[in-house]
């Protein structure tokens, strides 16, 4: 007998909310989405009738008795208010990244979807890609040894352009690449090795003013001040025993994308968090050479994700398949078990943030994570895209 559908709504029609009802809508059929919704109708309407699902109005989803889980894809300021609604309201709630503005926001969310009974998962959740689950496998099956240390470096170069209304999300608060992208990284981490156990580091703002640096733009070279650190160096303890080094900032040129996990016998260099798929490298026994290790599960992107000027938003997002996250919690709520994007995990991620900024103010203090935290179980694998690669969420 298949599995009734769960009805899912999404709230937040921008450019992100593609990929998601893309993958939603033609993925899984786990998943029945009723419709969508926008603070602009407009973007709504152009989703809905793209999915050919519902324009509804933030209340018409909040008040329908049917719809299950809440998906929210709103701006990341609107993530406290939207989600906090959404469970009050009694549904389920799988948010885009990051869970709130702040710590103390976020662990609000956390208290309230427990006093609820309500999942509350969180993105991202690139982890569930073929990727970052092959990396676990190879973790899980001891083919570096014991692992000891774990290295995570983003560097991007967030420049203020000046186009619309309000400034990039990423310059405000809430909003800094700590939490923007350093989220991907924090969440691979958790996934691949487990709860942090200590944190402490360094964290500054590389300036405490930003200016719009589009010539063509009304507020060229006009100034603003910068709300969050965009530089953070963290030094992160797991409990089980690894030693991290988290760098993530945003004043450097181009970007770069690093995560590696060594042990007493090999290393792996996993793929860019921020993607679904590989490569996946191996390097063993004092050689050092590396072995690009096929994938040995499915969810992947089927090209490198770009953007081309010029072309509509979705274009960024067509190859992705964010959403993956939904459908696990779908079924973690037939089979009663944890979604493994869980608000444990989402919380958990913004707790080593907020650690690592109170280390700063206390003079270098370590500081000791308080949020539990159970590393997600690994999917299965050997399969997929398709029905069996689905079927693999049914545990």
């Amino acid at each position: 007998m298949a599995i009734k559908p769960v009805k899912v709504a999404l709230i937040g029609s921008g450019a992100i909310s593609y990929t998601y009802l893309n993958t939603m809508v033609n993925t899984f059929g786990i998943l029945d989405v009723v419709g969508c919704s926008d603070i602009i109708p407009e973007r709504s309407k152009a989703r809905a009738e793209q999915f050919g699902i519902r324009q509804m109005t933030n209340e018409e989803i909040l008040n329908d008795p049917e719809i299950q889980i809440v998906v929210n894809t709103t701006y990341p300021l609107s993530h406290f208010e939207v989600t906090e609604a959404a469970l009050k309201a009694g549904k389920h709630v799988q948010s885009e990244k990051m869970m709130a503005g702040e710590y103390l926001e976020a662990k609000k969310l956390y208290d309230l979807s427990k006093e609820k009974g309500l999942y509350l998962g969180m993105a991202p959740d690139t982890f569930l890609g073929g990727g970052l689950q092959t990396c676990r496998k190879l973790l899980d099956a001891g083919m570096i040894g014991q692992p000891v240390n774990a290295q995570a470096v983003l560097t991007r170069n967030y420049q203020p352009a000046g186009e619309g209304d309000s400034l990039p999300f990423v310059m405000q608060y809430g909003g800094s690449v700590m939490f923007d992208m350093g989220s991907y990284y924090m969440h691979a981490l958790l996934a691949l090795l487990g709860p942090v156990k200590r944190v402490n580091g360094f964290a500054k703002k590389s300036s405490e003013q930003k200016a719009f640096s589009n010539p063509r733009s009304p507020r060229y070279k006009e100034k603003f001040d910068l709300p969050q650190p965009n530089i953070l160096q963290g030094a992160l303890e797991f409990e089980n025993g690894v030693l991290g080094n988290l760098t993530v900032l945003s004043e450097s040129i181009g970007e770069t994308t690093r995560l590696e996990i060594w042990g007493t016998e090999g290393c792996i260099i996993c793929p860019d968090p921020n993607t679904y798929g590989g490569p996946v490298y191996l390097m063993r026994n004092n050689v050092m050479e590396r072995y690009e290790v096929p994938l040995t599960h499915g969810y992947v992107n089927k090209n490198k994700v770009f953007y081309e000027p010029g072309t509509a938003p979705e274009v960024m997002w067509q190859d992705s398949i964010r959403g993956i996250g939904v459908a696990d919690m779908a079924y973690a709520l037939r089979n009663n078990r944890a979604p493994r994007c869980s608000a444990e995990m989402g919380l958990h991620a913004m707790e080593i943030v907020h650690g690592i900024m109170e280390s700063c103010k206390e003079d270098g203090k370590v500081y000791t994570m308080q949020t539990p935290f159970t590393q997600p179980a690994p999917l299965p694998s050997g399969y997929v895209n398709g029905t069996a690669a689905e079927a693999c969420l049914d545990n």
